[in-house]
């Protein structure tokens, strides 16, 4: 059933106006305005917000950002739109906002950058002007598969042929994809973009959850000390309807993220948001709303 997979689930605690959603929106409207600028105006749009070799030798870094929401065509658009729509739901929600907004526009300027650099190094077809959300894009499939790598995914190849494959394999055969275009340049494809925003999503969640940055979107009272990363022992969940290890969810917030959230947030530190039960996904998501309401 299509609402059993993951990107078909209504997400547990999201707004409607996710930064998923309000990205998809900003995407579209900036690609209107692009083709009504080409359209009925003489102004340079991509000598200005297109990203180029040549515009960073000027001085113009804002093109890092701007050619983000620049797309070559309306199918390069609604590819760029999918993959934020399915990647970027699930990354957000585990990341939370800011972090989320971090990694995009990251991996987008990062991608950029290893673009600009392949064009000086390389010349040719890589100096080319660049636009599109492809690099910010690819960071969130990274993110999206080093937070679940056995995730499995159905994807249609060549928009016809079903595939399942897990998570991991989509970025390993992503980046195989992406070494070729860059060892055999056929296309108008920005190989570099996409290489560094894979990059910059894989490095990003691995120093969040392995390398003992205290990440969650869950904030200790700042009285508080971060606690330092300890072996979490793996706990029997409680049946449903049951209070596990007699934790009342009816405490004071302070109270309560002491004695239900630390607990889970070391087994995070010690074994990846991945190794949670549904139930301590629904503590999580309790205390959030205990945090809300303070």
């Amino acid at each position: 059933m299509l609402e059993d997979r993951y990107y078909m689930r209504q997400p547990t605690f999201r707004p409607v106006w996710s930064a998923t959603v309000v990205l998809l929106v900003v995407n579209v409207v900036a690609f209107i305005l692009q083709n009504v600028l080409y359209r009925f105006s003489t102004f340079p749009v991509d000598r200005w917000f297109a990203l180029s070799v040549w515009g960073l030798r000027h001085g113009f870094v804002w093109q890092l950002l701007t050619y983000q929401f620049m797309h070559g065509g309306l199918l390069h658009l609604l590819l760029n739109c999918w993959a934020i729509y399915v990647f970027g739901r699930e990354v957000e929600e585990t990341l939370g906002l800011k972090r989320f907004l971090t990694l995009y526009f990251t991996s987008g300027v990062i991608g950029g950058l290893f673009q600009a650099l392949a064009g000086v190094l390389l010349g040719g077809a890589f100096a080319a002007p660049v636009v599109g959300a492809s690099a910010g894009a690819f960071g969130l499939v990274a993110a999206f598969a080093t937070l679940y790598p056995e995730r499995p995914l159905m994807l249609l190849l060549f928009f016809i042929i079903p595939v399942s494959m897990r998570a991991k394999f989509l970025l390993l055969f992503s980046a195989l994809l992406t070494v070729f275009g860059l060892v055999f340049p056929m296309d108008n494809i920005a190989h570099a973009a996409h290489l560094g925003g894979m990059l910059t999503g894989l490095v990003f969640v691995r120093y969040a959850i392995h390398w003992h940055w205290h990440w969650p979107r869950l904030q200790r009272p700042r009285s508080q000390p971060v606690r330092p990363l300890v072996h979490a022992q793996r706990r029997t969940s409680a049946p449903l309807g049951q209070k596990q290890g007699g934790v009342d969810e009816d405490l004071p917030p302070d109270e309560f993220l002491s004695k239900a959230v630390d607990p889970i947030l070391d087994k995070i530190s010690a074994h990846g948001i991945q190794s949670l039960t549904e139930r301590e996904r629904r503590i999580l998501q309790t205390a959030r709303e205990k945090m809300d309401r303070r």
